[in-house]
C-alpha cells in the first residue's frame, strides 16, 4: 500500500467523514495517524489544504483514533461499509460497459482499469496484458456478436482475498443478448441467446488492477445448437440463481456470517483435498454430509450439467469425475472470499489430473492436464446449498489434443 500516495487517501475520505461524525476532536495538522479496525489497519496521510477538504469537512475535526477509543460499535459500522467504494466502482463499470458499443469498449477500460491491468479468462482467450488487448480479444468480438448486450446479475459480493489480503468483487450471473454475429466459429442464431459468467474484480486504490472472468462457451454452444460434446450425464439449462434470491449484495452484509461461509468452504475443500492425498477413486457419502445439505443443487458446466441432491450429484458428476481421472493434484486458488451466505474462489489452475477414461464421455489419453476452476457457494444454515461451478473444459481438452472450437468450425459453420 502505498501511504503517500494523495489520491489514496482521498478515495478514503469516507473513512474520515465517519469519524468526524463520531468524534468532535481536537486540531490535527497535516500528520499521519493510524485507525486501527478490528481486521486490519489502515495508514493515513492527510494533506489539508485551506482548512477543508474536497467534501468540505474542516482539519480542525480530525482525530487521532486507536483501538483503545473506537468503540465496538463504531469499528462494526465501519466494517459494514468496508466495501462500498470497491461494489460501487465496479457496479459503474459493468453499467458503463453495458451501454458501449463494441468499438467503445476500450475507453470504458480506459476510465476503470490501471494502466498494468491483467485479465484472466478461459480458451481461447486466456491471460490478457494490458487494456487494447483485452477490448480487441474479448470484449469487441463478444458486443459484435451479441447486440444488445445486458449483464443479468444473480450474485454479487465482495470481501478481503483469503490469500493475500486484496479486495476483490465478484458477480455471477448471464451474459443475455441477441446472437447476430458468428463468435469463436460458432454460427449465429439471430435468437436470444445467453452465456453463463462469472467475473472477479480486484480493486486498488480506485482501479480495477486484474480481472478473472470465466465463461461457459460449451453451455452457450449447447444453446446455439452447436454442442460439441457427447450426451452429459447432468441437464444444462439457464441456470437460475440462489433458491432464497438474496445474492445481491449491494449493501455490506454482517463479517461474522462470512466468516462462517468461509470456513465450512474451506472445510469441505480440506476434506476433498485428503481425500486426493489418500489415493481413494471414489467418495463416500458422508464425507459430502459433513458441508453439503441433503438436497443440495450442484450447476455445472455445459458438457457435464446440473445435479440435485447429494446422491445424484455423486451418480451424475463426483463419481465419474473421481473414478475416470487419476493424479488428482490441488495447486491452490488465486482469489478466495465470502460475503454473508455466499462464498466464491478461481484458480490458475486449481487442479491438475489426468484422465483415463470416460469422463466427458471421453476415452483417456494419459495427458496430464491443468483445470481452471470458478466455484460460487451459497450457505443455508450450516450447511452448502447451492453451488455455480465453470469449468474451463474447453482449455483441458485442448491440452489432449482437441480443439472443439476449430473441430465445431470446421464441420457446422465452414467458410464457403
Amino acid at each position: 500500500m502505498d501511504t503517500d500516495n494523495e489520491s489514496y487517501y482521498k478515495k478514503k475520505e469516507f473513512v474520515f467523514i465517519k469519524m468526524c461524525v463520531i468524534y468532535k476532536l481536537n486540531k490535527s495538522q497535516c500528520i499521519k495517524k493510524q485507525f486501527i479496525q478490528e481486521y486490519y489497519i489502515i495508514n493515513f496521510k492527510i494533506y489539508c489544504t485551506k482548512n477543508e477538504f474536497t467534501t468540505g469537512i474542516s482539519c480542525d475535526i480530525m482525530m487521532s483514533v486507536n483501538k483503545n477509543t473506537y468503540s465496538k460499535t463504531n469499528r462494526e459500522e465501519m466494517n459494514m461499509a468496508k466495501y462500498q467504494e470497491a461494489k460501487k466502482l465496479v457496479r459503474e463499470y459493468f453499467d458503463a460497459m453495458e451501454k458501449a458499443s463494441a468499438e467503445g469498449a476500450q475507453d470504458v477500460l480506459k476510465k476503470y482499469m490501471s494502466e498494468d491491468y491483467l485479465w484472466r479468462g478461459v480458451y481461447p482467450f486466456r491471460e490478457q496484458k494490458g487494456i487494447a488487448a483485452v477490448a480487441e480479444t474479448f470484449w469487441k468480438p463478444l458486443k459484435e456478436s451479441l447486440s444488445h448486450m445486458q449483464r443479468r446479475m444473480d450474485i454479487f459480493i465482495a470481501g478481503d482475498n483469503e490469500i493475500d489480503g486484496e479486495q476483490w468483487v465478484m458477480s455471477m450471473g448471464q451474459f443475455m443478448g441477441l446472437f447476430d454475429k458468428d463468435f469463436l466459429g460458432i454460427r449465429r442464431t439471430r435468437k436470444m441467446q445467453h452465456l453463463r459468467y462469472a467475473e472477479f474484480s480486484c480493486v486498488e486504490n480506485g482501479k480495477i488492477t486484474k480481472t478473472g472472468l470465466f465463461v461457459d462457451l460449451i453451455g452457450f454452444m449447447q444453446e446455439a445448437g452447436a454442442n460439441p460434446m457427447p450426451p452429459q450425464t447432468g441437464n444444462f439449462f439457464v441456470y437460475p440463481g440462489p433458491r432464497d434470491h438474496n445474492g445481491l449484495l449491494f449493501e455490506d452484509a454482517d463479517p461474522k456470517e462470512g466468516v462462517k461461509t468461509l470456513e465450512l468452504v474451506n472445510k469441505m475443500v480440506a476434506d476433498l483435498d485428503e481425500l486426493n492425498k489418500s489415493g481413494s477413486m471414489g467418495c463416500p457419502p458422508e464425507v459430502l454430509e459433513k458441508a453439503w445439505a441433503e438436497d443440495m443443487i450442484w450447476y455445472g458446466p455445459g458438457g457435464i450439467g446440473a445435479s440435485y441432491t447429494i446422491p445424484r450429484y455423486q451418480e451424475q458428476h463426483q463419481l465419474p469425475f473421481r473414478n475416470n481421472l487419476k493424479g488428482k493434484t490441488f495447486n491452490g486458488h488465486v482469489c478466495r472470499f465470502a460475503e454473508g451466505n455466499f462464498a466464491c474462489f478461481f484458480g490458475w489452475p486449481n487442479l491438475t489430473n489426468t484422465p483415463i477414461g470416460g469422463f466427458l464421455g471421453m476415452p483417456g489419453g494419459e495427458v496430464p492436464a491443468d483445470m481452471q476452476v470458478v466455484d460460487v457457494y451459497y450457505r443455508k444454515g450450516d450447511k452448502l446449498s447451492e453451488n455455480w461451478v465453470l469449468i474451463d473444459l474447453p482449455y483441458w481438452l485442448k491440452q489432449q489434443g482437441l480443439d472443439i472450437l476449430a473441430r465445431t468450425e470446421t464441420i457446422l459453420n465452414k467458410a464457403d
